[in-house]
């Protein structure tokens, strides 16, 4: 592997932030194919199960940082694999509100027993102390990006700004 050292010290940085994610997410892909999931897939369905209150794409888009039509593309194949369903809008209800199916809640399990495992497994020679600073780095880098995009970073519906959100795993 290539050893970057660019002529300015934040190229530096952000090549080496692009390469890290796009392994992650690499390695991501192959574990999960196993279980017949993919990392955006994933993803969704966990959001699904877990948020607090009804999810409608918009909010999904805005969690996942997707565009809209690329969630709305994700659910028509999600909803005719039976991972999925979107409730179409009733009287009274301005939007439409995405569910997950029995089928989807049977396939949370295995793709965060998968991911969980690699996971732990590339962060595992992190001391607690790199990961608290690491992520004190990212957020920094995201809330740069969050306003560089123009977008509101909130907590979702139900909790209060400094709640943390619990996620099942």
């Amino acid at each position: 592997m290539y050893d970057y050292h660019l002529s300015d010290p934040t190229l530096t940085t952000w090549t080496l932030i692009r390469q890290t994610w796009s392994a992650m997410n690499k390695a991501a892909e192959g574990k999960l194919a196993k279980v017949g999931l993919t990392p955006e897939r994933l993803n969704v369905l966990w959001l699904c199960r877990d948020y607090r209150g009804k999810l409608i794409p918009a909010e999904l888009s805005r969690l996942t940082f997707r565009e809209n039509q690329t969630i709305a593309g994700m659910l028509n194949r999600m909803e005719s694999e039976g991972l999925a369903r979107r409730v179409p809008k009733r009287k009274g209800k301005p939007f439409t509100e995405v569910q997950i199916t029995d089928k989807g809640k049977e396939a949370v399990g295995p793709g965060i027993e998968v991911l969980n495992a690699l996971i732990t497994n590339i962060m595992s020679s992190l001391s607690v102390e790199d990961h608290e600073q690491l992520q004190r780095i990212l957020r920094v880098i995201q809330n740069n990006l969050v306003e560089e995009l123009r977008l509101e970073l909130k907590p979702p519906p139900g909790y209060a700004p400094a709640e943390t959100v619990p996620v099942n795993w």
